[in-house]
């Protein structure tokens, strides 16, 4: 009978002789063939689907612990601003990118120092900034994610146990917060390290730390309590005002220095209770004007809106003190403030009061106050100093009441600071410190650099901390500090 299997041929052969040998193989089943291939297709597919499920979790926790994140909240004079990074390591070193996809911030009024008089309010602002920085950090990498809150002028100006007391709230705050916090890392800083830090931030920017050091950029910031100055300088500074970095292989020697009561709101203040004072002392005939506000402004109505600090017995000066507006009196005016103690000056030249400030070399950045006066008046970035003259004289020779028609989207407490703010910019870039009307080596600034990186002194000291971070000492062990705690400080990115 004929096998109803079809022969196939093998044929091994032996080391030592070729006998061939027959295997036969039965027939396929198409049907059968196609059934247990569609049931190998539909386990296959069970089985892939269900390893992608469980092992999804790891693969993306793997992916997403890649980024790293840290907050930094700068706790100014007139408000607390949070700023969240995130970032990544490259060949043992942090990458950063301050672009929207891995940089946001938050700022909420008041400053951490308006809580002086009930220090437990002060959990209220800090525990939002807290809310805002949880909801832009995976809730997997937050106990890995640290958060510093670093103070400036504000916080200067108070008495230390003031200062304590607050801290201590914001402290509590962060302890529970889920960030990986230590109570140092809630500070009062120098003005001098906020310099420093606004100079690493804007040299970061534009792509010069690593190189000449007389190619860097300095640094002038207007803030609210402070202003500060810092720039590379080639002198032989006096060693309470310098202070030394190295960034890479190269050193660089920076004077900074912090004028702590001359920020823009804090020296307006002093000029107002200076007047008021001129006023109490005055005969009932006599008229104290105040050339730094526009007229047809009444203090009686408004000035313990604006300012809270104004003498109590506020109506009682009213009759002797009226707002005028002349520039030209209100430079004069902030001028002298800015050069009281000069005849004491000590050393072989200064510029602000009885403060050692070098000759200025390099390019500079005016920001914070410099900048939002500026853009305020539309100045050109070109002539910026040279316009600033003119439009101050517009500005506060104008009527009270046609500034508030001419720019009714303003905050009152805003449009009532441009006069005293532009001869007070005047006073000290040009008058003191000696920078020239159309000097092109300074230009004011908010951003830097082809990435526009805002110049936020908060992202320097982010980029030093964390750059220490991931540098090793001799021993191997990782160094961490909140600020500078020498006039040494080494960093390599």
């Amino acid at each position: 009978m004929e096998s109803e299997m079809d022969p196939l041929k093998v044929e091994i052969l032996p080391d030592h002789q070729s006998s061939p040998y027959t295997f036969t193989k039965p027939k396929s089943n198409p049907k059968k063939s196609i059934i247990l291939i569609i049931v190998a297709s539909i386990v296959s597919f069970a089985i892939t689907l269900g390893l992608l499920f469980v092992l999804a979790p790891v693969l993306l926790s793997g992916w997403t612990s890649s980024f790293r994140y840290s907050a930094v909240i700068d706790a100014g004079s007139s408000g607390s601003r949070i700023h969240v990074f995130r970032y990544w390591i490259k060949s043992g070193k942090p990458v950063f990118d301050f672009g929207a996809e891995n940089y946001a911030s938050l700022k909420l009024n008041p400053g951490l120092s308006a809580y002086a008089d009930n220090p437990e309010e002060a959990s209220v602002s800090v525990t939002e900034l807290v809310e805002f920085a949880k909801g832009r950090i995976p809730k997997r990498s937050l106990k890995e994610s640290d958060i510093m809150l670093m103070a400036t002028a504000g916080m200067r100006l108070l008495d230390v146990n003031v200062q304590e007391q607050i801290l201590e709230v914001t402290r509590r705050v962060l302890r529970s917060s889920g960030f990986k916090f230590q109570d140092e890392w809630a500070r009062v800083i120098s003005g001098s390290d906020e310099g420093i830090y606004a100079w690493v931030v804007a040299n970061y920017a534009v792509g010069s730390l690593g190189s000449d050091p007389l190619q860097t950029t300095g640094i002038v910031e207007l803030g609210g309590a402070s202003a500060q100055v810092t720039f590379v300088s080639s002198e032989n500074v006096p060693p309470e005002f310098s202070r030394t970095i190295t960034y890479g292989n190269v050193s660089y020697t920076i004077y900074s220095h912090s004028f702590l009561h001359l920020g823009q709101n804090e020296a307006h203040q002093r000029l107002w209770e200076s007047l008021h004072k001129s006023a109490a002392n005055s005969t009932e005939d006599e008229i104290v004007t105040d050339p730094c506000t526009p007229k047809g402004y009444t203090y009686e109505n408004n000035s313990q809106k604006h300012s809270s600090r104004i003498l109590a017995e506020e109506s009682r000066l009213t009759g002797s003190l009226q707002a005028f507006g002349n520039f030209s009196k209100c430079r004069s005016a902030t001028f002298a403030m800015l050069q009281a103690g000069n005849e004491n000056c000590p050393y072989k030249h200064c510029s602000i009061g009885s403060t050692y400030t070098p000759d200025l070399q390099g390019h500079f950045f005016a920001t914070s106050n410099f900048y939002y006066t500026s853009t305020f008046f539309e100045l050109h970035e070109k002539d910026w100093l040279a316009e600033m003259i003119p439009a101050g004289r517009r500005y506060c020779k104008e009527e009270w009441s046609k500034l508030k028609e001419k720019y009714p989207t303003t905050k009152e407490e805003y449009l009532l600071g441009y006069c005293f703010s532009t001869a007070y910019i005047i006073s000290m870039l040009h008058d003191s410190l000696g920078f020239a009307l159309n000097d092109g080596r300074i230009e004011f600034a908010n951003k830097a650099g082809e990435k526009e990186i805002p110049l936020d002194w908060a992202l320097g000291a982010f980029i030093v901390q964390t750059s220490r971070e991931h540098t090793s000492d001799y021993s191997g062990k990782s160094r961490k500090m909140v600020g500078f705690m020498s006039n040494v400080a080494k960093f390599k990115v």
